[in-house]
């Protein structure tokens, strides 16, 4: 593993940029080496600045389902940027997106599209504000949703639900804004809701959490979650950045058929390139200006080269039975991903859903809160992130972000890994 060039760029950008990165989740902080730069990239391979390919599973964090530089989706951007790459005007190329997407989720009536996850997340608790005309948010621990201020909050002491800031910056009367309680526990969310209901805007969960580690919650849970906020006129918002188009075209709602107030979108939906978007019932969100008192806007909102990359990969995952395929041969990375812990009597386990997969610790159930992650988990991760690195894996530099499958990795790119993860003897 080459890293001179990559250590040289490094340096530059410490220079630069706050801990020489444009998002912390790209940094190699704690694994003992600089972070690797890349320059470019085809199918399920990364290159370094060395010149060297790695079998990527990252994938920028979840957007390219059907894998680097697919073609189809170049020639669409390619012939987008020969018309128009942006403009601040109305153009066609959104209302086909949205009009593909309300024809495949069946609880979605309207969507407006925005740059990126955060940003749909931080509209839609607007929107439930002044849809509800109430103030406060409930969200779950182990759950992620950008970094909207009022939701970057743990629990704090005290009082059942109250937060304190989880980040400098964030102020106290902001944090008090958000109720937080831990994920799963039906009583405590049961005892919240008859206690503290007409606060409550809305209550936001992603319905499978996949931010810190891969979380398991049951069916009953979240309908618990959908039948409370019905019964006390609270909204529910489904936080669907990451498993919304990855969990088939209609992500979990549709799966489960608990189908959220809101939701919001990020990831696939931009087909790589940045864009976000949150939706739901015509009645909420048609309180949006320009027809309503909730202001949102934004200047490249509806860029049309994301607009046309992400209608191409829905389409293309559609047209080709993509999800089938990734789970087809995500159930084989599973199988024979244990069969190999098993015969090592490796201290590990694969956790996957769909196209979603997490190496974590063994316990003796899949975690369904962050209190069930093993404390060690995150310690043990760093010899096992290095191990794969060093034999061209990649996957995310930290140990509690999911790795991604795509239509790329075939049975080849999978076969190579496992041969990396043959060769793997510390995680006992």
């Amino acid at each position: 593993m080459k890293t001179e060039i990559s250590e040289k760029l490094f340096e530059r950008s410490k220079k630069v940029a706050p801990g020489g990165v444009h998002s912390p989740v790209r940094s190699f902080k704690d694994l003992g080496m600089s972070p690797l730069f890349f320059k470019s990239a085809q199918g399920a391979r990364i290159t370094s600045e060395e010149g060297e390919a790695y079998i990527d599973y990252c994938m920028s964090f979840g957007p390219l389902i059907l894998g680097h530089k697919d073609p189809d989706v170049k020639e669409a951007v390619l012939g987008q940027i020969d018309r128009l790459w942006t403009s601040g005007t109305c153009e066609a190329y959104s209302l086909e997106l949205a009009e593909f997407i309300i024809n495949e989720i069946c609880f979605l009536e309207k969507i407006r599209f925005v740059s990126s996850g955060t940003e749909a997340v931080m509209s839609s608790l607007r929107v439930a504000r002044g849809f509800t005309g109430k103030d406060k948010v409930l969200k779950f621990e182990g759950c992620y949703h950008g970094h909207v201020d009022s939701l970057l909050v743990k629990a704090g002491s005290g009082l059942a639900g109250e937060s304190a800031s989880s980040s400098a910056g964030v102020s106290e009367a902001t944090a008090a804004q958000t109720l937080t309680l831990k994920l799963g526990d039906k009583e405590a969310f049961v005892k919240l809701m008859d206690g503290r209901a007409d606060e409550l805007a809305a209550v936001i969960i992603e319905p499978l959490p996949a931010n810190f580690g891969l979380l398991t919650l049951d069916t009953e849970y979240l309908q618990l979650l959908r039948d409370k906020c019905t019964e006390k006129n609270v909204l529910l918002i489904f936080d669907e950045v990451i498993s919304g188009f990855r969990m088939g075209l209609g992500g979990m709602a549709c799966q489960l058929g608990i189908f959220p107030d809101l939701v919001t979108y990020g990831k696939i939906l931009g087909g790589g390139f940045p864009v976000g978007g949150y939706g739901g019932r015509a009645e909420i969100m048609n309180k949006v200006a320009p027809v309503g008192p909730v202001y949102q806007a934004g200047t490249l909102s509806a860029n049309p080269v994301g607009m046309v990359a992400g209608l191409t990969t829905l389409k293309k995952l559609k047209n080709e039975n993509g999800h089938q395929m990734i789970e087809e041969m995500g159930q084989y990375f599973q199988a024979e991903s244990q069969k190999i812990i098993e015969s090592k009597s490796l201290n590990l386990k694969m956790i996957r859903r769909g196209s979603l997969f997490w190496f974590c610790e063994s316990a003796d159930k899949d975690p369904q809160s962050i209190d069930d992650i093993p404390k060690t988990h995150g310690a043990r991760f760093r010899d096992f992130f290095l191990h794969l690195l060093r034999q061209h894996i990649y996957i995310a530099p930290n140990a509690f972000e999911v790795g991604f499958l795509s239509l790329a990795h075939n049975k080849k790119i999978i076969d190579e890994t496992l041969e990396a993860l043959k060769t793997y003897e510390e995680f006992h």
